[in-house]
């Protein structure tokens, strides 16, 4: 995943704690209320047609049957010494300054048009440079129908200040690399500038606006783009929670986990979509990656891959909707045993509300082919 965290640590915090992705709360409820101003970054990705084409030039089907081979995304150990980018903010022009607001209003989620289940959960594939990560991720409800959620470490390198690279969403891909709901290329990528100018894990988390969808369609012994529409009205939205107390509710998280665990094992392989049952949520801190407000759940092994799949209260597994509430940040060892036992996500509140809004209320192109 991002190059500073390339490496997937697994250093112990204490005698009985490891941290990998996912993501452990504040110990002071206080410490959620005075939050200063905030500043939201939209970064663009492919702002035109011909950049919506060469990605999806990238990905066609004979590479996407291949991200087996890419890289399962993961921030490295929370555990870490807490270091310093050195890196700007962000791009000064791409930088919006967002009035706080004293509330955020909740999102409810939306159905498919077609009036089916939701397919809302899928991978994003995406280059830090010259390597190929792959991450997890899930369609948010948005008035531009149009915004996928994930990790910040899924999205933009705080070490290099540079957003990825051939950024794309594939909602519920099969295990052999096709995409039944289409392919959503990146139009921009919304974050906070904690999270762009030091990598600070309080802000692990981005909205990505993208761009209609496309199959590819075989023609003439080659393949064809076909728009296939927004985002939303093919496969749904999930609702968005904010400013709830951990220990208030229950949680399901969701991911594609599949790196190795502490004891060296794989019981993951990337392929299928795992979830963790609901269970429990605490305030956590890792104060080695900034990381002064998260929430952690507890069981859940998930490993590497994971990162950025989504976090759902009420979840209904009929229509495999429910409301977004975290995404997966970091993963612990707090046992210090062979498997990974909890997972991490960064506190949703008001200002977690102002990067979705950011989001939610950009523009992409009327079409992709």
């Amino acid at each position: 995943m991002i190059p500073r965290a390339r490496h997937f640590v697994a250093a112990a915090l204490s005698s009985a704690l490891l941290i990998v992705p996912a993501f452990t709360g504040i110990a002071a409820q206080a410490a959620h209320a005075a939050v200063a101003p905030s500043k939201v970054y939209a970064v663009p990705l492919a702002k035109t047609l011909a950049d919506v084409k060469r990605v999806a030039d990238y990905w066609r089907p004979d590479r996407l049957k291949k991200t087996d081979l890419s890289t399962p995304a993961t921030p490295g150990s929370g555990a870490a010494s807490t270091t310093s980018s050195g890196a700007a903010a962000g791009p000064a022009a791409a930088t919006t300054a967002v009035k706080r607001t004293t509330a955020a209003a909740g999102v409810n989620p939306v159905p498919p048009r077609k009036g089916n289940a939701a397919n809302t959960m899928g991978k994003v594939f995406f280059r830090f440079g010259d390597k190929e990560y792959w991450c997890s991720a899930a369609a948010v409800a948005a008035k531009n129908r149009s915004v996928v959620a994930t990790a910040g470490h899924c999205a933009y390198d705080s070490r290099t200040a540079k957003p990825a690279d051939y950024w794309i969403f594939v909602p519920t891909p099969d295990p052999n690399g096709e995409a039944p709901e289409g392919i959503y290329v990146g139009a921009s990528i919304s974050l906070h500038e904690d999270w762009s100018g030091k990598g600070d894990y309080d802000y692990d988390y981005a909205f990505v606006t993208v761009h209609r969808g496309f199959a590819w369609a075989s023609k003439d012994g080659g393949y064809v783009m076909q728009d296939i529409g927004r985002l939303q009205d093919n496969v749904g939205g999930l609702g968005l929670e904010l400013n709830k107390k951990p220990g208030t509710y229950t949680v399901t998280a969701f991911g594609y986990p599949a790196g190795q665990q502490p004891d060296g094992s794989h019981p993951y392989d990337g392929k299928t979509l795992q979830k963790c049952l609901p269970g429990n949520t605490r305030f956590t801190v890792a104060p080695g990656r900034d990381l002064q407000k998260g929430v952690e759940l507890t069981p859940c092994d998930f490993s590497p891959g994971a990162s950025g799949g989504p976090w759902v209260i009420g979840y209904d597994d009929s229509r495999r909707l429910g409301s977004l509430a975290g995404v997966n940040s970091l993963t612990w060892n707090r046992d210090a045993k062979g498997r990974y036992d909890s997972v991490s996500a960064p506190y949703f509140d008001t200002t977690t509300g102002e990067v979705y809004r950011r989001a939610a209320g950009l523009n992409t192109l009327p079409n992709v082919t």
